[in-house]
């Protein structure tokens, strides 16, 4: 990839980003999901890790508005693009239903899939005489395939083109700098590639985050398909990135090797392993831009004198 150009990209970007002014967005976090109750702070910031989802669920009345891109270089040695040779990018709206209920819906670029999600938490990682180890979190997605089909023989109906994935989120925050997440996970796809394919599949998330200041993270997240598609060769999603939070702005830069990014797509179909060989290897840049509808913390804040 040609990093040179993508570095001063990302730079300008961050540029635009340092001018903009607002509260920090770490506070407002960690305010949103404390109580009285003794609830331990957010475990991962942002309500994904990389690719996949964390347990986050943003509170009542907080809407984000995301743009996910990833950027790859194909084998050829030519290239008639300035930064990288193909790019995808998926556009999403998530929005907080109730402090505990979340709901997204988007759309990606590169596969043509349209998506949604319900993300419910059930339980807070909680301290104190009534403490509670964990964050569980349910979330139930779906999506819907678009793209032409080349295959004449496979089936075209709308419900044969919907897929549907379910998972279990359980995290930890071992300590102020650092927490995991495992995420058991089941993927049905009606459309199926070949006939040997699957139409079910059983799969485990685990990732984790470490915090490097009060605005920067690393992150890596990682999925095992216990039963892969047949037709073609498939490997793990593996990103190793940095979560940076600023004002209302989170930002998310990771090298990966699948560049689908809706969970039914990166769990089953990531056909690259991960290396530095061209087009293995993808660079993700996230940007979610975080609005609140409800403004009680900040008021909060101001009464208290806070800045």
């Amino acid at each position: 990839m040609k990093t040179k150009n993508l570095c001063i990209i990302c730079l300008l970007l961050l540029g635009v980003v340092f001018n903009s002014s607002g509260q920090d967005l770490l506070e407002i976090l960690d305010n949103e999901q404390q109580s009285e109750l003794g609830y331990v702070p957010a475990t991962f910031k942002m309500t994904r890790i990389a690719f996949g989802h964390s347990t986050e669920v943003r509170s009542k009345g907080v809407l984000e508005v995301i743009a996910a891109n990833r950027f790859w270089n194909t084998p050829a040695p030519t290239s008639q693009s300035f930064a990288a040779d193909k790019m995808t990018t998926r556009f999403a709206l998530e929005y907080g239903i109730s402090d505990r209920l979340s709901l997204g819906l988007g759309g990606t670029t590169f596969d043509g899939l349209f998506d949604g999600y319900l993300k419910y938490s059930l339980f807070n990682q909680q301290g104190g005489n009534d403490s509670f180890p964990l964050n569980i979190t349910l979330f139930q997605g779906g999506s819907y395939n678009s793209s032409g089909i080349p295959n004449p023989a496979i089936a075209d109906d709308f419900s044969d083109r919907l897929s549907l994935t379910s998972q279990i989120l359980i995290s930890r925050r071992v300590s102020s700098n650092f927490s995991f997440q495992i995420a058991p996970t089941y993927v049905y796809k009606s459309l199926g590639l070949a006939t040997e394919d699957p139409n079910h599949f059983f799969a485990l998330g685990v990732g984790a985050r470490y915090r490097l200041g009060l605005h920067v993270s690393v992150v890596s997240e990682y999925y095992a398909t216990f039963n892969p598609i047949e037709s073609f060769d498939t490997y793990g999603p593996f990103a190793l990135g940095v979560n940076w939070e600023l004002s209302d702005v989170q930002l998310q830069f990771m090298l990966t090797n699948t560049r689908n990014m809706v969970e039914d797509t990166f769990i089953t179909q990531t056909r690259n392993n991960f290396n530095f060989k061209n087009p293995n290897l993808h660079f993700g840049f996230n940007a979610t831009y975080v609005i609140h509808f409800n403004n009680a913390l900040r008021n909060k804040r101001k009464q208290r004198g806070d800045h």
